[in-house]
């Protein structure tokens, strides 16, 4: 999926089913929201630290390859070498992407899309454990992956996604019908993301079981979990709070054209 074929979809980040009810533990009152300022630039902490091997680029500016994930990193939008940077990297006349923040477009420089998202990160509140029914995924079930993210649209998801971190699902007679992993990695957290279920399989917490699943074991590596959702997945969102997560900021994902 190319950045230009996101632009064109459903919007939702990730979250194509809301998290159910019947998966969730209101046991623990506490609210309290574990904040980190390296999410203010999560995709340069990823490729400068956990994903430093996949990362291309130079000293300002890094992406994963195109077959991994559309996303970039950028060490500071305010310095004066940037566009010079990103022009090096990805050339005149290519798409790049741009997340978490909205720097102000030099001339001949042009916005393809934008979409209003939020970030969410975990609580005392979260109650993750493991299930016994996900299996873990990997390269074999690439195929099954990318044809359950073509029926569902969670968000950006590449024949070589699965390599930025521990995918899994659920299969129903052999049929791949939900799955979630990790995606970025900044430092000390980790992504939960395609968080996807078969439409045809909805409203059982299968979101649910996969997100807490995915941050236990996020948990017992030392790290916290956070989300993006697309702020107008208001359904996603709500389930993600009753889970145990909480807003941290507003972001915004998209895309520019190079001159």
């Amino acid at each position: 999926m190319t950045l230009q074929d996101q632009s064109a979809r459903d919007p939702r980040l990730d979250g194509s089913d809301r998290p159910d009810d019947s998966a969730l533990d209101h046991t623990a009152p506490d609210d309290t929201v574990l904040d980190d300022t390296v999410l203010d630039n999560p995709v340069w902490s990823s490729l400068t630290g956990h994903h430093a091997q996949l990362a291309i680029g130079n000293d300002l500016v890094k992406h994963f390859p195109d077959d991994v994930s559309p996303f970039v990193g950028v060490r500071d939008w305010e310095h004066p070498e940037v566009w010079e940077a990103v022009l090096d990297v990805f050339g005149h006349g290519a798409t790049v992407g741009v997340s978490h923040a909205d720097p102000v477009l030099p001339e001949g420089w042009v916005q393809v899309f934008s979409i209003p998202c939020v970030q969410l990160t975990q609580t005392d509140r979260l109650r993750a454990r493991p299930d016994a029914e996900v299996l873990e995924l990997g390269a074999a079930d690439s195929a099954d992956m990318l044809a359950l993210v073509e029926r569902t649209k969670p968000g950006p998801f590449l024949p070589r996604t699965h390599e930025l971190g521990r995918y899994i699902g659920i299969r129903r007679e052999g049929r791949l019908i939900a799955m979630a992993g990790e995606r970025l990695h900044p430092d000390g957290w980790t992504e939960i993301s395609a968080v996807a279920v078969d439409p045809d399989h909805r409203r059982q917490g299968l979101a649910s079981r996969l997100v807490l699943d995915v941050a236990f074991h996020i948990q017992q590596r030392g790290d916290r979990a956070l989300l993006h959702a697309s702020a107008a997945n208001t359904g996603a969102i709500s389930g993600y709070e009753k889970l145990g997560f909480a807003l941290r900021r507003r972001v915004t994902f998209g895309a520019v054209r190079t001159p």
